[in-house]
């Protein structure tokens, strides 16, 4: 049976806001070195030398440093990332799912929309519940953590009456490996099928710095879970786990990309396709990253072919999963439970 919305004074429906936590991206070339700024200040991400006092001194600095060449990267995919786009088309897609009155919103850690805006909306326009889903599958306290973390400082300050409920991983979520393994059997069949059998898989992780690792940060034994559930789901398949994106004078753990694309042209491997685990949408690690950089490097090695899954983005199987999740984490009074996007197999962390 339905559950009712929760009614206000006024008898209207009231919303439920599907909050989705991402990193963000500059919106053009002139906001690349002020996006990079606000990166390399975040100590939950990065560490720079010389503690908290230096840290922003040294952010400025680097920005400055490296954004020449990311602007070169961006330019390279259209002048802009395009990772706000797809994040708000998955939110309106999830919300979409979850039936009548769920609102879809979008916070970026580093570009807009910021929290403080659009919490400081959600109470104007008095939504009083949230369900908080970072777009990173893998819990780390450089990205996740630190998403949520500024959430719950602005919603304090901002919406300091919303009643919200946090998913902070999903890295086993059966749905969503199924979605994963399915992207992984649609980039086998770019190869030829005689060939497919040589092909390795390269799951392509982003990269932490190693310090987190060894403070006990769950990262590292999650995205291993997540390779582990994609590869039951296919038939048998060679496979490697690398690193990608790393930043800033820390040490990142590894092996890289690079690295792991040399040892397996050594080994005579002549088919590679790229499985980004970390990722959930297009931006410039996938447009840029992987598609180019990697793609040459890999070519230049001898291999014969270089091939990448396709990010979610649009992905109707991605967005039923997530769907699945919020509607399994929240208070079913929350919403009307929804039919089209099936039953939810456990319990989200």
């Amino acid at each position: 049976m339905n559950r009712p919305l929760w009614r206000t004074e006024a008898g209207m429906a009231e919303k439920t806001a599907l909050v989705l936590l991402n990193m963000g991206g500059p919106d053009s070339l002139l906001a690349v070195e002020p996006f990079l700024r606000n990166l390399f200040s975040d100590r939950e991400l990065i560490r720079l030398p010389g503690g908290a006092l230096l840290q922003r001194p040294f952010a400025r600095l680097l920005a400055r440093l490296r954004a020449p060449r990311a602007r070169r990267a961006y330019q390279a995919i259209g002048g802009a990332s395009p990772l706000r786009h797809w994040t708000e088309y998955q939110a309106r897609g999830i919300a979409g799912l979850l039936g009548e009155g769920w609102q879809p919103e979008v916070i970026m850690r580093y570009w807009g929309p910021r929290a403080p805006q659009v919490l400081n909306r959600l109470r104007q326009e008095g939504v009083r519940r949230a369900a908080v889903v970072p777009l990173y599958p893998h819990f780390t306290t450089a990205t996740s953590g630190s998403s949520i973390n500024d959430f719950c400082r602005n919603a304090v300050r901002f919406c300091p009456d919303l009643d919200y409920r946090l998913i902070p991983e999903w890295f086993d979520w059966p749905p969503y490996l199924d979605a994963l393994a399915d992207a992984v059997r649609e980039g086998l069949r770019r190869f030829e099928a005689d060939r497919r059998r040589q092909v390795v898989l390269v799951f392509s992780a982003h990269s932490v710095p190693e310090s987190l690792i060894l403070r006990g940060d769950p990262y590292l034994n999650q995205v291993r879970a997540t390779m582990r559930g994609v590869l039951e789901r296919l038939p048998e398949c060679s496979s490697r786990l690398a690193f990608q994106s790393r930043s800033g004078p820390v040490r990142w753990i590894g092996p890289s990309v690079a690295e792991t694309l040399d040892a397996l042209a050594v080994e005579g491997c002549r088919q590679v396709l790229i499985v980004p685990i970390s990722f959930v949408s297009d931006h410039v690690e996938t447009l840029y990253e992987i598609d180019h950089g990697y793609k040459k490097y890999a070519l230049g090695k001898g291999l014969e072919r270089f091939e990448r899954i396709a990010a979610f983005n649009d992905d109707a199987g991605f967005m039923r999963a997530m769907a699945a999740l919020v509607a399994s984490s929240v208070p079913a009074s929350w919403h009307k439970r929804p039919t089209a996007i099936g039953a939810p197999c456990r319990n989200a962390p």
